[in-house]
Formats: structure tokens, C-alpha cells, sequence
């Protein structure tokens, strides 16, 4: 029995493709909760903050720090999620740079592993990779939080603007149409 043939798309056949993803998962659920009434600069912080949460250097732990620091903050939960969901290739990518920095942060040699190193020691020995490498792990969380701060004020005062300026165009929900 003869299976039909799968084509496959190049990524620049449709660029439109690129843009109605980011539309649909990112930017509608912004402007959303424009309209239902989110303030320019809680929603301004929540992304920021899902940006920051959402390449924290632990593999595994993204939403249940944005889930906490949604509540504790009072941040836009949906815009949070968002964005943390969509960096997690960025988080991928940042992790030895964030190992690295906190072995330079102590003044400690690089260590030379890739990820796919790091990922053979945990296949090989999990207790005992955890234990080897509990340290770097530390190392790069406070490598992180000095990035992670800054980079949410950053966001803040870069989006807030944006998201004024939206919300003034946008009609709000419940709002009476003249």
C-alpha cells in the first residue's frame, strides 16, 4: 500500500506563516487583555517577567515560577504564560551561557560541557550528576538573577509606551459604543 507523499514546507515559502503564529499566540492574547481592561503597565511587567522566568537556566521549572511569581506580583497571568511559552527556545540556548557566567561570576575555569554532555552524565548517573553539577546549577541561577532584574525593568519601560498607546486605540470591553 502506497503512502501519499509528505511535502514539506520551507519556513520562507509563507511568510506570512511566521507572522500569524506570533499574531495568534503573542500578540491577540496581549491585546485582549488590553480590551479587557489590563493596565498598560501591569501588562508591560507581566511580559517582562515572562521573559525573565521563561529562561530561568533550570529545565522544567518555567511555569511553576511564573504560576508563583504571577501571584505574588499580581501580574497578568495569560501575558506571563505567553511569553514564558514562547522563549522557551531562547531558555534552550541560554542555559551554558548562564553556567558559564556563574563559573566566571567565581572565579571558576569553564567547564567544557555541551548540553548533549550534560544531558549523556544525567542518562548515565542522575544522583550523582545532580550532585556534581548542583553547584554549576546554582552558580548559573545567580548568574541569572542579576540579568533577571535589570532585563524586567527594561521590559517595563520599553513596553509601557507600546501598551498606553495600544489601549488608547483599542475599544473596551463593556465599554458603551456612542
Amino acid at each position: 500500500m502506497d503512502q501519499p507523499a509528505i511535502e514539506s514546507v520551507p519556513l520562507d515559502a509563507h511568510p506570512h506563516t511566521r507572522v500569524s503564529f506570533l499574531r495568534r499566540h503573542l500578540i491577540q492574547p496581549l491585546l485582549n487583555q488590553l480590551t479587557q481592561g489590563a493596565s498598560p503597565v501591569q501588562l508591560a511587567r507581566s511580559v517582562g517577567w515572562g521573559f525573565v522566568l521563561g529562561i530561568f537556566p533550570i529545565l522544567g521549572t518555567t511555569t511553576t515560577l511564573c504560576g508563583i511569581a504571577g501571584v505574588a506580583l499580581r501580574l497578568n497571568h495569560i501575558a506571563l504564560q505567553a511569553v514564558n511559552w514562547l522563549v522557551y527556545p531562547l531558555q534552550i540556548l541560554l542555559i551554558i551561557p548562564f553556567l558559564r557566567l556563574g563559573n566566571l561570576l567565581f572565579g571558576l575555569d569553564p567547564f567544557p560541557l555541551s548540553l548533549s554532555e550534560i544531558t549523556a552524565l544525567f542518562e548515565a548517573d542522575f544522583w550523582g550528576s545532580l550532585r556534581d553539577l548542583g553547584g554549576l546549577a546554582v552558580r548559573g541561577v545567580i548568574a541569572w538573577s542579576l540579568v533577571a532584574l535589570p532585563t524586567v525593568l527594561v521590559f517595563r519601560l520599553a513596553l509601557t509606551p507600546v501598551f498606553t498607546r495600544l489601549a488608547r486605540t483599542l475599544p473596551q470591553r463593556g465599554a458603551s459604543q456612542p
